[in-house]
């Protein structure tokens, strides 16, 4: 039981990544900079995931493009410019606010105000329908109805 706990957690908190030995470059400053600018760049057929964590070809295949631009001598700042001049501001995983990316940012504030309003909105037709007034209870006479019907229904 407890081997099974302790590799569980081990799997939980194992660095995720789907870099491969044969990826890596021997110089540990810029792989270290290739793992920075590949957690910040989306894989385009996961979408959710940064390329440093996706096992995706077209992952693989950016994180190799990352290493050679570092090791030709681009700086961070070329390799992410070189990226999204290929792919577009998708490709980053936090997009930069501008006029092609306002409706990334604003849409889900959009979204959330339309669904706060049809909330709003049906609240106030429902009082309206009820008029505002809390139903009544039911009389004396309305239970013993109620009560006379439930006991002749067949069962």
């Amino acid at each position: 039981m407890k081997a099974a706990l302790v590799l569980i957690l081990a799997l939980v908190w194992s660095p995720a990544g789907a870099v491969l030995p044969d990826e890596m470059l021997t110089d540990p400053v810029l792989e270290a900079r290739a793992r920075d600018i590949s957690k910040n760049l989306r894989c385009l057929v996961c979408q959710n995931q940064s390329i440093d964590d996706s096992n995706a070809g077209l992952a693989r295949d950016l994180r190799i493009v990352v290493r050679e631009r570092l090791v030709a001598g681009d700086s961070d700042g070329a390799v992410i410019e070189f990226v999204v001049a290929r792919y577009g501001d998708f490709v980053l995983l936090n997009p930069p606010f501008k006029a092609t990316t306002y409706v990334l940012w604003i849409g889900p504030a959009v979204i959330g105000a339309f669904g706060l309003l049809a909330v709003i909105v049906f609240f106030r037709r429902r009082r309206a329908a009820t008029g505002g007034e809390a139903v009544a209870p039911l009389s004396d006479e309305e239970k013993k109805r109620l009560d006379a019907l439930i006991e002749d229904r067949p069962r």
